[in-house]
């Protein structure tokens, strides 16, 4: 599913270079259910923006479900972004006049797909995550588990082989952290290949495996 070899990535600042991720070898197969932890600072953020093809890298080989993603124009990533990758965020990020319908629904459009097959699908998706009584109600009348479930939908919807899930339980109680972890491992048993970055080790120990990176390498 991701084969990282020999990664390398820098950013310059004026005359200065800051060298983030030196050498990252990292493997990911499909249907794993994969914890990514880290210290802040460590190059966790950037290699995820890589993964999730929002950056690009300096050197080495970064292939995603046989796809090598390596000096993409914006129009290629974006492409690739919609076919292969669903993502899931700490601050779930939904639409705050759209219903909970319409947000899951809406990768779909970007993809072409007409009205009535999104709301069928993004309704399918919902009855999935436990939410398809909750489909007209706005982000506002829900819960933030619930806001998270139909983020978590969203991410499922167009059927990606891979979720990144960007500390999806960060902004939740420890209860609600709970049942998203369960609904996350649920997906993962259902077939869903996932990579969680988090900093909490309740959360990673509910993983397949963890990976550490630090000071910009994967250690064991």
């Amino acid at each position: 599913m991701i084969q990282i070899q020999a990664l390398y990535k820098s950013y310059q600042t004026g005359t200065i270079t800051r060298e983030v991720l030196k050498g990252i070898n990292f493997h990911l197969e499909k249907g794993d259910l994969v914890a990514l932890m880290g210290q802040s600072g460590a190059g966790k953020s950037t290699l995820l923006n890589i993964i999730g093809i929002l950056d690009n890298y300096d050197k080495g080989d970064y292939y995603l479900n046989g796809v090598h993603i390596k000096n993409l124009s914006s129009q290629q990533a974006s492409k690739y972004r919609s076919q292969l990758i669903g993502f899931v965020f700490q601050r779930f990020y939904l639409i705050p006049f759209k219903t909970a319908l319409e947000n899951v629904a809406l990768p779909l459009y970007y993809q072409g797909i007409e009205r009535q097959e999104r709301h069928k699908r993004a309704l399918a998706m919902l009855d999935r995550v436990g939410l398809s009584a909750h489909a007209y109600n706005k982000p506002n009348a829900l819960s933030g588990g619930q806001q998270q479930r139909v983020a978590i939908a969203r991410a499922l919807v167009t059927a990606p082989p891979l979720i990144l899930a960007d500390e999806p339980t960060g902004a939740l109680d420890s209860s609600t952290s709970h049942e998203i972890m369960a609904l996350l491992k649920q997906m993962n048993k259902e077939g869903n290949t996932i990579l969680i970055v988090t900093h909490s080790l309740q959360v990673a120990r509910q993983c397949n495996s963890i990976q550490e990176i630090s000071d910009g390498k994967i250690v064991q």
